[in-house]
């Protein structure tokens, strides 16, 4: 059971941010795994729970290592992070519901990070035949959870014909979170709750994404098959025409 962070879940963070090497971390490697990975690895469970009956939801809770491609100063991440989502090969292509842990705090909520530009395409396609049911679960998330809407932008707008989602359309990706800050909120028990409470009030936008990613991925697969008969040869009537 989630026991919560502390300041040395902080502190260790920093520290290994200033000393990302791997005799400092040997010898520190005890506080990573009491104070870090552990409670990291205790509230994936609990932030997972919810979703375990959910065909295709799966989730993963970060280690320390970074992948053996970063430059041999950069051995160790100084934010770790869970991620709860639908299976898929490329996570920041997927729809995310996210959790991180760093030395300033932490963020989380839901990303889409890198989306393919045909999500993004139709993405905008749907926002301007049906603007309503993407506004109404943002609203509700803004309105009533306090959460910032951010990602990465286009440096070029977009034109958009409804002005009141003209914000959305200059998105590459899309961010959707709560930040706070290192002391009292972080280090509680009652961080999983509120987090919990927090990714089940994204469901509606998670979902809503994941719709039209599953659809795009549809159309990739109908395209090929599509081109496929329109090349194809007829057979012929007589054998001797081969």
């Amino acid at each position: 059971m989630f026991q919560g962070f502390t300041k040395e879940s902080t502190d260790f963070l920093k520290d290994i941010r200033d000393n990302n090497n791997k005799e400092w971390f040997t010898e520190n490697k005890k506080t990573y795994t009491e104070k870090v990975y552990e409670p990291l690895k205790e509230l994936a469970g609990e932030l997972f729970a919810p979703f375990s009956d959910t065909d295709g939801m799966m989730y993963k809770a970060a280690r320390i290592y970074r992948d053996a491609n970063f430059p041999p100063y950069l051995h160790y991440r100084d934010t770790l992070w869970i991620y709860v989502r639908y299976d898929a090969m490329y996570w920041s292509k997927t729809p995310t519901l996210f959790f991180e842990i760093s030395p300033d705090g932490a963020e989380y909520g839901f990303r889409i990070a890198k989306p393919d530009a045909a999500v993004m395409e139709r993405f905008r396609r749907q926002l301007t035949e049906n603007p309503k049911e993407f506004l109404d679960i943002i609203e509700k998330l803004e309105n009533e959870h306090k959460l910032v809407v951010s990602g990465e932008e286009y440096k070029r707008r977009k034109p958009c014909p409804v002005p009141e989602a003209e914000r959305f359309f200059i998105k590459k990706g899309l961010t959707v979170s709560l930040t706070i800050t290192c002391g009292r909120k972080l280090y509680s028990k009652s961080l999983a709750k509120n987090v919990s409470e927090i990714f089940n009030a994204l469901i509606p936008l998670n979902d809503y994404f994941h719709n039209i990613v599953q659809n795009v991925e549809n159309e990739k697969q109908e395209k090929p098959q599509e081109e496929s008969t329109i090349a194809m040869v007829r057979a012929p009537q007589q054998e001797f025409m081969w």
